[in-house]
């Protein structure tokens, strides 16, 4: 069997297991040596694939973000490329060099025909940003809206005014000038805007927000639709909740 389709069929096996299951028995499934198992458990493991176990215990994959191949157009394959070259300029440090490596990962697989075309490659992200955000590090912020967790910020405005307040963070824009988080502070109860790059300091709390974070975007986003339709001269209902540029 070539190796690339035996490591796919292990994952396959992999995943027909809840429980722990022996490399003796897998090796047994795909007619190969205990040796090469362990050396494609190993291969998949660097690969990101979530396989827990060890030899004399067994192994089991947890459910994870490890995709199943993948077939992709032409133009699939461009917007992938672009998006990847995007947040590869764009993404502030720890996501810049994870599109890096993603991009990686997608050109060693892409057709020969493809692979040789790549520096002639016609899409392209520009122009250049700012020398400051590429050593921003926003995984705090990243980590506290994923997890629903409250967070304290202390923030200096652009007049140079600091604060520090507890907020919902739920999300974060990226532009090519700059990125804001975009959450719900609890004391004054309404959505602000946060510049990332005046950000002074960030606590993690343990306290959970006690809405999604789904339900949150969704009534910010319909409060900007109803204030770009006001803008636009059409009437439409107020809210009972403001939002804050802090700039």
């Amino acid at each position: 069997m070539i190796r690339t389709a035996r490591l796919l069929t292990l994952l396959q096996v992999l995943r027909t297991y809840r429980y722990p299951v022996s490399g003796q028995r897998l090796a047994e499934r795909l007619n190969i040596s205990l040796r090469t198992l362990y050396r494609d458990i190993a291969t998949l493991q660097s690969q990101g694939a979530e396989i827990e176990g060890e030899t004399g215990i067994g192994y089991v994959l947890k459910p994870s973000f490890f995709l199943p191949p993948l077939m992709f157009s032409q133009t699939e394959i461009e917007a992938l490329l672009l998006g990847t070259q995007w947040v590869s300029q764009y993404g502030d440090a720890p996501l810049s060099k994870a599109a890096t490596d993603a991009l990686s990962k997608i050109t060693d697989v892409l057709p020969a025909r493809i692979k040789n075309g790549m520096n002639a490659f016609a899409l392209r992200v520009g122009p250049p940003m700012p020398e400051s955000l590429p050593k921003e590090n926003l995984t705090i912020l990243r980590e506290a809206i994923r997890n629903q967790k409250k967070i304290r910020l202390d923030y200096q405005s652009q007049e140079g005014k600091r604060s520090q307040q507890i907020v919902w963070p739920f999300s974060i824009g990226y532009f090519t000038d700059g990125r804001i988080l975009v959450a719900w502070r609890e004391k004054q109860r309404d959505y602000c805007h946060f510049n990332t790059s005046r950000v002074i300091a960030i606590e993690i709390l343990n306290d959970i927000y006690p809405r999604s974070r789904d339900s949150l975007f969704c009534e910010w986003q319909a409060l900007q639709l109803s204030k770009l339709s006001r803008k636009k001269g059409n009437k439409a209902p107020q809210k009972s909740y403001k939002v804050q540029h802090n700039n």
